[in-house]
């Protein structure tokens, strides 16, 4: 008989080590009276888990769990004032470090088997998304006269489908400055669409022994040196694959080495789609294959931002946003690994609906992930004598 909550179970999963020493490092304890990092961390993530809407509604859902909050380590649900205290105070920092541990742990266990691919290169899909705020509320957040914003840019690892980097700007960062940051990996590949269609930071790029794969934009200026030919078994949506060197005075300058241009139709949308790489020895046809696997960072962001709880904040500061940002990529970072770990072929959404139904009900967390419809025993069959007169 289980005797701990689903939530509980899941809680368990995180490594409390490792939280501790970042806390230490943070000093985020320090002069705390009462409630710690550790229960900051549950309360919001039970806000992700459960999807509330204010902070009313994360210390009364809680509270309606007494008598099982010692088994999440939490002394006492937090009180709404608390909790928005610390939002606005404790350093979000820590939470995004805590997320960059246990992506190392738990993140390992959602690799799964490459698609399409043959390369040896580590895939990381490059792309930035906009989280809307009001202004009025949002004060700092300025985007737009009358609106605000946050923007996420994120580089995205292709094995786990996770976030490898993650650096959140205001909402008037142009997506490639905001990619001037990222972490570079020597002999990997950085897919992404147009907007990073940067040449100075393609030559750090090239530099630091990055490969590229973008898409390029219609108006720059070339001049093709070679014109390869395509393989004659070669896939039909394929158009064109050559060795080109910048004309534009500008552009030139900033990226004087030569590239490869291919070129090809995407059948679905009825266009072309014309790419740059400094890679030359791959195929066309694997060039192709590489940004059309750019689509899962747009489905990662899909999912964020419907599953979970990003689209509204439960404070205003800039210090919470920060804090409920980086949390749900870490119920993210949870949610795919439980996924990963289960028998049963979950879709992300129907297990975040699931979990957040049962988040209180005490049941084996491993047994109802491997099978979650599984039917009730039929009761025991009872022997009636028979009457006799």
């Amino acid at each position: 008989m289980i005797k701990v909550t689903l939530f509980s179970q899941i809680i368990s999963k995180l490594d409390s080590s490792k939280f501790k020493n970042l806390v230490t490092q943070h000093q985020t304890d320090k002069h705390q009276k009462g409630f710690t990092s550790w229960s900051h961390l549950v309360s919001m993530l039970f806000c992700q888990f459960a999807k509330s809407q204010s902070v009313r509604d994360i210390s009364n859902g809680l509270r309606s769990a007494t008598g099982n909050l010692n088994h999440l380590g939490v002394l006492r649900p937090p009180s709404k004032s608390t909790l928005s205290y610390q939002n606005k105070n404790r350093s979000w920092e820590l939470f995004r470090d805590y997320y960059y541990a246990l992506l190392k742990s738990l993140g390992q266990q959602t690799f799964g088997k490459r698609v399409n691919f043959k390369i040896k290169s580590k895939i990381f899909l490059l792309d930035a998304t906009t989280i809307s705020l009001c202004l009025s509320l949002f004060d700092w957040a300025k985007y737009r006269t009358k609106k605000g914003a946050v923007k996420m840019h994120t580089l995205l690892d292709y094995d786990g489908h996770l976030p490898a980097y993650v650096n959140i700007t205001d909402g008037k960062t142009a997506d490639n400055k905001g990619a001037y940051d990222i972490p570079l990996l020597a002999g990997s590949v950085i897919v992404a669409d147009r907007f990073y269609n940067d040449f100075s930071l393609l030559n750090v790029w090239d530099s630091k022994e990055v490969f590229f794969v973008i898409r390029h934009k219609d108006n720059f200026t070339f001049k093709t040196i070679q014109e390869r030919e395509l393989p004659k078994k070669r896939h039909q949506h394929l158009l064109k694959d050559e060795i080109i060197e910048l004309t534009g005075n500008k552009t030139k300058e900033k990226y004087p080495k030569r590239l490869r241009r291919v070129a090809l139709w995407d059948d679905q949308n009825q266009q072309t789609i014309e790419l740059i790489t400094n890679n030359t020895k791959w195929s066309a046809n694997t060039i192709g294959e590489l940004y059309r696997a750019r689509w899962e960072v747009e489905i990662f962001f899909r999912d964020i931002k419907q599953q979970l709880h990003i689209k509204s904040f439960v404070g205003t500061s800039e210090n919470a946003v920060m804090i409920q940002i980086w949390t749900a990529l870490i119920t993210i970072l949870i949610l795919k690994a439980l996924k990963a770990q289960a028998k049963y072929s979950w879709y992300l959404s129907n297990l975040v609906a699931f979990i957040r139904l049962n988040l209180f009900v005490k049941v084996d967390l491993h047994k109802w992930l491997d099978n979650p419809f599984q039917k009730p025993k039929p009761p025991p069959k009872q022997n009636h004598q028979g009457v006799l007169f």
